[in-house]
């Protein structure tokens, strides 16, 4: 049977673990925790069915819960979420999309985490020389109202080989381009969350198609691809 919903169960098992989050504990309600995973992952496929609809995109990727504590500070050994992601398929089709469940702090996201150091310059070069295809996209009504303004780190001046006083600036500054929107506990669990989230990547689309045309096109419009 489709899982379209997520339930109130996950939610508060969610907060027993960040009460609990020891491996002893974990041990103990692993059973509970594998019934419960199965219905994200169920949920995470019957999104996908809903996304290939409009975009083409990789099988959805679950993440694990375990932590990856090698190299941090944090030792704590789960994470307090789930989450899972769409990369987007085939080499003309840049970004991805990603969602976060957690009580109190659930959202989609989608975009560019972690440009490398050539596609960021690259995006820099476009907007430097013509700024107002991505303003425009940005500026759309549907845009503002799902996810407000771009976020992502910035740099405290301007990146090198730009001019400070470039008056596409603001824009240049970036070094990740994401698109944001944060849900409520009550939104998550409501019964029409899955087409809310499929939503929320179809209007995410524009931004990625952008960033996708000038990602794997030269300075000249000439495909790279």
């Amino acid at each position: 049977m489709k899982q379209t919903t997520i339930q109130p169960e996950l939610f508060q098992f969610l907060k027993e673990l960040a009460a609990n989050n020891n491996r002893e504990w974990f041990a103990e309600h692993k059973p509970r925790f594998q019934e419960l995973d199965k219905a994200v992952k169920a949920f995470g496929k019957a999104l996908e069915e809903e996304m290939l609809k409009h975009d083409m995109v990789e099988p959805v990727k679950i993440y694990r819960i375990y932590r990856d504590v090698r190299f941090s500070k944090n030792k704590l050994p789960y994470k307090t979420n789930r989450g899972g992601g769409f990369a987007r398929a085939t080499a003309l089709r840049r970004g991805s999309y990603f969602f976060n469940l957690e009580p109190g702090n659930s959202f989609v996201a989608g975009g560019f985490w972690g440009p490398n150091k050539e596609d960021l310059k690259r995006v820099r070069v476009e907007i430097s020389a013509d700024a107002q295809s991505l303003r425009d996209i940005i500026a759309q009504p549907v845009f503002k109202e799902t996810f407000g303004d771009l976020v992502g780190q910035q740099l405290k001046t301007a990146p090198r080989d730009f001019p400070k006083d470039h008056p596409d600036i603001d824009l240049l500054r970036y070094k990740q381009y994401l698109v944001i929107r944060k849900f409520t506990d009550e939104e998550v669990l409501a019964k029409d969350f899955l087409q809310t989230l499929n939503q929320s990547f179809k209007n995410m689309r524009p931004f990625l198609d952008y960033m996708s045309d000038v990602l794997t096109t030269d300075e000249n419009g000439v495909s790279l691809v």
